[in-house]
This record gives structure tokens, C-alpha cells and sequence, in this order.
């Protein structure tokens, strides 16, 4: 009998080819619980997790103002990426507690691409829920951040950390806008953190593509959340806000974000801030997402973030006149320029100013609130 060459390599390969697909394949009846056939469909937060009673914050003009009407400005922190605070033990409602005794009123929550490809969308959701049971405990906002620093655009990045996609973008926020779907404490969505083409080292990018970009998203967003804010970031490391007054973004509930350094922007201050974003504030709600500074001699320090307490001055007692939010950086240790100086919430110079600061606000919402008259 005469066999081929390929007829016995089948022949012999059969035991083998058998002994790998058993070893892959479940046994006949069972049904692995991690399958993916078997995984339902995304669903919102549970709201009935909530206790205390929260006013929607919405647009109004130049404003924010909740559900009586009052002016709402946002002062608070950033902490660090959910997932590496996780990592590191401190994800726990007493470090929301200690964010709120430095006098913040909002979080700003900064959900790195890696970090969300690290864990996951379902288990990062897991932290975010917590975020959203603490806030509302503790009567604090919450803005949901993605981010990215360089240009989603032609997918250029300023580090691998955030390496992110168009399509991933969306489906984040369309991921996030059906979970946390009609919350009060989840205030805010700041859709992309730093959009930028370096000088051309991340591609190009000009306001007419991220004007489209943006509203591409909050179109999603809108289809499963009327009322969110969006805050959508000037080009330029988030600086420049120049193309918002001739070409806004077509879209309801929307501010603009920006944010702020030592030797950021080429005019003096505040007359520079003026030239550059803050005449932005009179038409639209403007939210300064990242603001600070620290000495030279601090670790991690370096230009535009090198300053000292004269910067604190200007920009607060500026901020406060033009009556615009701001998120301070950083509440961790491990960012520059941070707030805290060890995990004993020692604060660092702009942490022990931006506190005093921040305390003030609070100490006037309070005692404004006071003197209200009820509504009928």
C-alpha cells in the first residue's frame, strides 16, 4: 500500500491536532462563567446607592447654576488616575474626605488610556462607582476626565501612557455616559485633557477638526444624557480657546476648559490671561482644569510649572473676579506639581495657599446660602 508524504504527516499530526482542541474546548455541558456569550449587556449605576440629595448643576449663560438658580463655582483638586491610586491603597473615601477638608467642592478624575486598558472597563467602573457613592456622601461633584496629552486626531501622543484611538475615545464616553447617566454628583465630562500638535511633532491639528471631533462626542453623549456638561479643552496643551467665540461649539450644556501655568501664554499677567482665554469666561461657563505651580528645587520640577506664591496671588484673586472654576494640581505625591507632600496630606507650599483659598470660597457658598430666601 502506498501512502503520501502529506497522507502520514496528517496521519500522525491527528493525536496531536485532537489533544489541543480537548484542552481548549470546555467539557460538553458546562458553561464557563467568564465566557463571553454569557456576559450581559452594559448597565447604569445603580442609583438607589445614593443617600443624600444632590442639585443638578446645568448652563446658563456664562455660568453654572443649579436647580435654584444660584451660581455654582466649582473649586477642587485633581487626583491622581483611579487605577493607580487602587494600586497604591489610597482609593478610599478618607482621601476624598481629605480633599474636601483643603475646601474642594468637585474631583477632578483623570482616567489614563493605559490605565484604563490595564484593568478594564467593567473593573474600572468598579472604582468609578465607589467615586460616585463617596461624592455624594461628602456633598461633592465629580468630573470625569479622559486623559490624553497630544493629537487624537492623527493618533500622535506625547507618551505611551496615552496611547488612545477616535473610536476609543467614543466609545469611552458613550461607556460612561450610559453608566452614570442622570447623577447629580456626576457633574462634568472633560472629553479630552490636553489636545495638541506639539509644533507639528504630533501631526497638525486646527479648531475646525476638534470643533467637529468634540461634537461628534457630545452627540453621543446626548443620546444618553440630556443634561451633562461638557467641557471641551483649547488647542495647544489646552491654552488656546482662540477659535471658541467665532466657531462655538454647536451643542447644549457646554463650557470650555483651559489650563494655566507660571509661564504659560507670552503677555503679563492677569493682562495676559485676559488676552489669551479669560474674555472667554464672558459669553461661556470656562473651568480652569489644571492650575499651579511649584519652586524649582521641588522633584518633577520643570518650565511651565516652575513659579511661586506671586502666581498663586494672581491667578485666584483673578479667577475670582472673572468668577471662573478651577481644578488645582496635583492631590498626590507623585505628580508635579503637587498639593500634598506625603500620604499625611502635609500640604506643599501652593497646596497650604490653593487650601486657604479654596476654605474662603467654601466658607462664603455657606454663609450665601445662609441668607437665601426660600423659594416658593
Amino acid at each position: 500500500m502506498k501512502f503520501s508524504i502529506l497522507g502520514v504527516v496528517l496521519v500522525a499530526l491527528a493525536p496531536l491536532c485532537a489533544s489541543a482542541l480537548d484542552t481548549q474546548a470546555p467539557a460538553v455541558g458546562t458553561t464557563p462563567s467568564e465566557a463571553w456569550w454569557t456576559k450581559p449587556y452594559p448597565g447604569p449605576f445603580d442609583a438607589k446607592q445614593l443617600t443624600h440629595q444632590q442639585s443638578h448643576v446645568r448652563v446658563q449663560g456664562n455660568q453654572f447654576v443649579d436647580e435654584a438658580g444660584s451660581v455654582v463655582i466649582f473649586h477642587g483638586v485633581n487626583l491622581g488616575d483611579p487605577d493607580k491610586l487602587a494600586r497604591q491603597g489610597k482609593w478610599t473615601k478618607a482621601h476624598f474626605q481629605a480633599a474636601k477638608s483643603f475646601g474642594a467642592n468637585v474631583l477632578r478624575l483623570p482616567i489614563h488610556p493605559i490605565g484604563w486598558h490595564a484593568r478594564g472597563q467593567d473593573d474600572y467602573f468598579k472604582l468609578l462607582d465607589q467615586a460616585v457613592v463617596w461624592a455624594n456622601e461628602l456633598g461633592m461633584y465629580l468630573i470625569i476626565d479622559w486623559h490624553s496629552m497630544g493629537n487624537v486626531i492623527d493618533e500622535l501622543y506625547a507618551h505611551p501612557r496615552y496611547q488612545t484611538s477616535q473610536a476609543e475615545t467614543i466609545q469611552f464616553w458613550q461607556g460612561i455616559a450610559l453608566r452614570y447617566a442622570g447623577l447629580p454628583s456626576v457633574a462634568l465630562y472633560d472629553i479630552y485633557n490636553e489636545p495638541t500638535a506639539a509644533d507639528g511633532k504630533f501631526g497638525t491639528l486646527n479648531w475646525a477638526q476638534w470643533k467637529a471631533f468634540n461634537e461628534k462626542i457630545i452627540a453621543v453623549i446626548r443620546a444618553y444624557d440630556k443634561n451633562v456638561i461638557a467641557l471641551v479643552s483649547g488647542l495647544n496643551w489646552a491654552y488656546d480657546l482662540s477659535g471658541v467665540l467665532p466657531h462655538p461649539i454647536e451643542a447644549q450644556n457646554v463650557a470650555y476648559a483651559v489650563h494655566v501655568w507660571p509661564s504659560k501664554g507670552k503677555g503679563s499677567q492677569p493682562q495676559g490671561w485676559e488676552a489669551d482665554w479669560g474674555y472667554v469666561a464672558d459669553k461661556y461657563p470656562l473651568v480652569v482644569t489644571s492650575v499651579g505651580w511649584m519652586p524649582a528645587t521641588e522633584p518633577g520640577a520643570h518650565v511651565p510649572l516652575i513659579g511661586d506664591k506671586n502666581f498663586g496671588v494672581a491667578i485666584s484673586d483673578y479667577l475670582l473676579k472673572k468668577g471662573i472654576s478651577y481644578t488645582v494640581c496635583w492631590f498626590d505625591v507623585d505628580f508635579a506639581p503637587r498639593m500634598i507632600a506625603d500620604w499625611n496630606y502635609t500640604p506643599s507650599e501652593q497646596g497650604a495657599f490653593f487650601k486657604a483659598v479654596m476654605l474662603k470660597a467654601e466658607q462664603a457658598t455657606v454663609g450665601a446660602k445662609k441668607h437665601q430666601k426660600p423659594t416658593k
